[in-house]
């Protein structure tokens, strides 16, 4: 562990962390760092206020204030004060939280919207966040257990694009949440402890503190590192799946009126964990539906076991098999 002597291993630990995620970032650029005044933003700021100057990096902390509960602007100015004191640029930004969608869902695309407004008014070509190893395996295993296929198994990506063009970093995807907590504790940081973070009606909380847990105590320790490896195996997987789509995609699918049409045979010569995949690249890219699991072996079937079934209705469109094709269509 690269530990100078005095150096507390957790700060050496995000400090490392952080390092090796900035490794991705031009020399003299902006980044802004989400923060809420938690410890694993805290400990990521701190981080970055060591790190960024070496390069030349310029970064700005921005606190979200969701105003969801009484006394988050005072929330939110300590921890822009505990920013601004390691020598960082910080604001707070307060947002509108929508009321349609869950609550969670709602606060967090506020918050990225929020992010990326900031990261466009000032220049920067990156946002951090301090995602953990704990958040990663809470997200896997909340995956696992909706049944939501291997897409939601990938978890976290350490690196992302969003649809309005920002590119996200997660640096403390190995780092454990208790690192973070100690790395704080040893410069000297309050972290705000979020009493949503222990509200059991949170399906997350409730993973958070007793099914983890339950599962470390009765499978042994190591379940949350095993989960995240499992995120980065199937991640791979994914990656490697998609290229293979983009190769074939091309030669078998083609235009149709009001839709999009896919060769048959040239489906059916795909192992299944392709076609699948193809069906459901075709109908995300054309019509911006997710299939379910169902739906999608339900198409796959007009290729693997054709007896002259009708259109199947799916969300946004409808398929059929028509002159050796798939044919989706807007409906």
């Amino acid at each position: 562990m690269d530990v100078r002597p005095g150096l507390d291993p957790a700060v050496a630990e995000v400090r490392r962390a952080v390092r090796e995620g900035l490794r991705t970032v031009a020399d003299g650029t902006t980044v802004v760092l989400g923060v809420s005044g938690g410890a694993d933003s805290l400990a990521l700021a701190a981080a970055a206020a060591f790190e960024a100057p070496k390069r030349g990096i310029r970064a700005v902390a921005v606190i979200v204030d969701h105003g969801l509960q009484e006394g988050s602007a005072d929330v939110g100015a300590v921890a822009c004060a505990q920013v601004e004191a390691l020598g960082l640029e910080a604001e707070v930004v307060r947002v509108e939280v929508a009321a349609d969608g869950g609550p969670e869902a709602a606060a967090r695309e506020a918050r990225y919207t929020a992010l990326a407004a900031a990261a466009h008014e000032h220049g920067a070509v990156v946002i951090l966040t301090a995602h953990t190893l704990d958040d990663q395996a809470e997200t896997v295993l909340l995956g696992l257990a909706r049944g939501s296929g291997s897409g939601s198994l990938q978890g976290i990506a350490p690196e992302s694009t969003r649809g309005d063009g920002s590119r996200m970093l997660r640096p403390l995807l190995d780092v454990r949440r208790r690192t973070t907590r100690a790395a704080c504790a040893a410069q000297d940081l309050t972290p705000w402890d979020d009493p949503h973070n222990t509200d059991p009606r949170f399906t997350r909380v409730r993973v958070r503190a007793s099914v983890l847990p339950t599962l470390e105590r009765e499978l042994g320790p190591g379940v949350a590192e095993a989960l995240a490896r499992t995120a980065a195996q199937v991640r791979e997987d994914a990656e490697a799946f998609a290229e293979m789509i983009d190769e074939t995609i091309e030669d078998i699918v083609e235009p149709a009126e009001a839709g999009i049409a896919v060769s048959v045979p040239a489906l059916a010569a795909n192992p299944p964990a392709l076609r699948h995949r193809i069906i459901r690249h075709v109908v995300a890219a054309e019509f911006g539906e997710s299939l379910t699991r169902t739906q999608t072996l339900e198409v796959a079937r007009l290729v693997t076991d054709w007896h002259g079934q009708g259109p199947i209705d799916l969300p946004s469109c409808r398929a059929a098999r028509t002159a050796g094709l798939i044919v989706f269509t807007a409906r």
